[in-house]
């Protein structure tokens, strides 16, 4: 027999599930368009020449692919052989794709919104899934960084109405690790395997990493620069550290200890062109974020690297603290950044671009581990009222008054069969509706409906143009 469980990595969700993620959903929604980003869709399948080689080498191997069809599968020991298409690994490549494809029907500045399921080949973990939602926003064709502080505020009001208070976007810049790595002697071709390495910190640690390095063939002189590196960022501001018992004092602490971590990477980088540039658009991006929703809430953080390889300028991730209260850092709740070459890769013309993803899933599944739904969400029902059955000649009146009702704008449910009374409040019961319309013959001869309070018990007769009412007092 055929399991009934679903693949794995992958899930069902039931309508309490739904009605959850609805509600998260159209939060992030409302708060995206406010600042002025459009709706985009793209397939859920993807040529696999379009993501191969996007992701770097990690990314890469977690590519769905999709085998090709009929008498074009030929056994092959190369992947081009065997596979022609796969399941979109993020929704930014195809949005690459999308505007070299469009160019000239997209305006000059073009900022897009998508909440789409996206697909990788994981080993599935605590809110890690092979099938789960991007909400993702990107600004594509400007430079400059008022697009990066944009983001940010969209992202902390998001955070924000959604019930978080204790949370941080972490900030890094590609440039700035470029600096530091040139510092460290490593070869500018080898940047993005020290770059994999070194965005492992937080799981392996320092000795890990530089175990890491040692087996991908790094010199040990580079490995002890790379070590020096990592202790000067151990000893800059930790995220969470701008927590303050009211917003000025955490707004204040938050600038002191950034402040504080740029002077102490600035020592480190020397004249690095490179690393200099990357300070001073970090120091840019904090300053125009000033004023925004994201005042206060952007801890620079060196030790983030993200591990996609398409990333070249600012870098960001959104983080809320370890449960157990311990201001450590721990549930990455999103990431994105500045990837001013990816578009180019599809076209002629290199476009600037930016942007910043929400994982969904593991949004609701903090937001459910710490009660944060509100309770008529937590507690939604599947309608407002249930009307009864009464009797084979009844079924066509209890029809009408269902469309009635729905005409005043309650949410109807029928029961489906003339059964016992006490089967269907039973049902309704079961179901968690809070009213049931009883329309038996005594009160279609009336003109009238029983209405009964699923919670009081109490019971009224009314007009069929009184239901709304009461039941919305």
């Amino acid at each position: 027999m055929a399991s009934t469980n679903p693949a794995r990595g992958m899930r069902d969700f039931l309508p309490a599930d739904v009605r959850k993620r609805n509600y998260v959903i159209n939060i992030i929604k409302k708060v995206y368009e406010s600042y002025g980003f459009e709706p985009l869709e793209t397939p859920a399948v993807e040529n696999i020449d379009t993501l191969m080689g996007k992701y770097g080498e990690e990314g890469n191997q977690l590519v769905f692919k999709i085998l090709k069809r009929g008498e074009k599968l030929q056994a092959g020991s190369e992947i081009k052989d065997l596979a022609d298409l796969a399941l979109r690994y993020d929704l930014t490549v195809p949005l690459a794709r999308v505007v070299a494809n469009n160019k000239n029907d997209l305006p000059k500045f073009f900022k897009r919104c998508q909440i789409q399921p996206v697909w990788r080949a994981d080993r599935p973990a605590r809110g890690r899934f092979r099938e789960f939602y991007q909400c993702d926003v990107d600004s594509i064709g400007s430079s400059s960084m008022i697009v990066e502080a944009e983001i940010l505020s969209s992202i902390c009001e998001i955070m924000l109405e959604l019930g978080f208070q204790n949370f941080s976007v972490l900030l890094n810049h590609r440039e700035l690790l470029r600096g530091a790595l040139d510092v460290c002697g490593i070869e500018e071709n080898r940047h993005g395997d020290a770059l994999i390495a070194l965005d492992k910190l937080d799981k392996i640690g320092k000795l890990g990493v530089a175990d890491e390095l040692k087996n991908r063939g790094f010199s040990s002189q580079s490995i002890e620069r790379m070590a020096t590196f990592i202790e000067t960022m151990f000893g800059v501001g930790e995220p969470y550290d701008s927590w303050g018992d009211n917003e000025i004092d955490r707004i204040r602490r938050n600038e002191s200890l950034n402040t504080a971590t740029l002077s102490r990477l600035s020592g480190f980088i020397g004249d690095s062109p490179s690393g200099k540039l990357g300070l001073a658009q970090i120091s840019q991006i904090l300053s125009l974020t000033s004023t925004t929703m994201a005042a206060g809430r952007v801890d620079v953080f060196p030790k983030l690297a993200r591990g996609l390889s398409y990333y070249t300028g600012a870098i960001m991730e959104l983080g809320i603290p370890h449960p157990s209260g311990d201001n450590r850092y721990d549930i990455s709740l999103g990431g994105g950044g500045r990837y001013d070459g990816l578009i180019g890769m599809f076209g002629k013309e290199q476009i600037p671009a930016c942007g910043f993803s929400l994982g969904l899933e593991r949004i609701l599944v903090v937001m459910e581990e710490r009660g944060m739904f509100p309770p008529a969400i937590a507690e939604s029902t599947a309608a407002d009222v249930m009307v009864t059955m009464w009797s084979e000649e009844t079924i066509p009146a209890s029809l009408k008054l269902a469309a009635d009702l729905r005409k005043q704008g309650l949410r109807v449910t029928v029961y489906p069969e003339v059964d016992k009374l006490g089967k269907q409040i039973k049902y309704a019961d079961s179901i968690k509706v809070p009213f049931v319309c009883i329309l038996g013959d005594d009160e279609i001869r009336q003109c009238k409906v029983k209405l009964k309070n699923m919670t009081t018990g109490e019971e009224l007769k009314l007009a069929a143009t009184e239901v709304a009412r009461n039941i919305n007092n």
